[in-house]
């Protein structure tokens, strides 16, 4: 294992996170092959099972920075299709993909995602997640508050047979927000990547099928 630096100047925390990460074959793997994060490798092991990002697809990456997910969804969607990403962060450019640099909880966001997504989205994607307080219970319910949010905001802009994808924490999906994908998707369900940490509470929530919304 590396060397750590400055030793003593770190946090237990710190020191932990920073000796998993040197010893982590996920985050290797992301230098080697040029990935800006472990986090591409999650979603391309998802993708490889259910399928989400065919050719040609329009999709929404909401929580995109640094970019692992933009980057494996502007691949495996090639150049007839289209990645725009959100975040609240700054975000380095990537081929094929358009930012927009903003909170997703600004109340302009949906309304400037739709503009530039200019028609019905495949895709939805969401790795958004809040600051960890060190409270479980508040960090539970700050993350589903965004997965709330990005549900509402795809079951607005996806278009029939569409798939949203989002992060949530081990110990329950609050059953409002199941209950509303299971009527709104044909198939719903847990998924835990293998790049996704054994240890780690991070899970994701899978609806495919979207039945679309409709027409007033």
């Amino acid at each position: 294992m590396a060397r750590l630096k400055d030793e003593k100047r770190r946090t237990v925390s710190s020191r932990a996170w920073l000796e998993r990460q040197l010893s982590d074959p996920y985050v290797a793997r992301a230098k080697r092959e040029g990935f800006r994060s472990r986090a591409a490798f999650k979603l391309a092991e998802i993708d490889d099972k259910y399928r989400l990002l065919k050719a040609g697809a329009r999709v929404v990456d909401l929580g995109a920075a640094p970019g692992g997910w933009s980057e494996i969804a502007a691949r495996r969607v090639g150049a007839n299709g289209r990645v725009i990403a959100l975040d609240i962060l700054d975000m380095k450019p990537i081929a094929g993909v358009e930012f927009l640099h903003l909170d997703f909880l600004d109340q302009t966001a949906p309304e400037r995602l739709k503009t530039l997504l200019g028609g019905k989205a495949d895709v939805v994607l969401s790795d958004m997640a809040a600051n960890a307080t060190g409270h479980r219970q508040t960090d539970h319910l700050r993350i589903m508050a965004l997965a709330e949010a990005a549900a509402q905001f795809a079951c607005e802009v996806l278009g029939p047979g569409g798939s949203f994808l989002c992060k949530v924490l081990q110990g329950g999906t609050e059953a409002t927000l199941l209950a509303t994908l299971k009527r709104d998707f044909s198939s719903v369900r847990h998924v835990k990547p293998p790049a996704s940490r054994a240890d780690s509470a991070e899970l994701y929530l899978l609806a495919r099928g979207f039945r679309g919304k409709a027409e007033p």
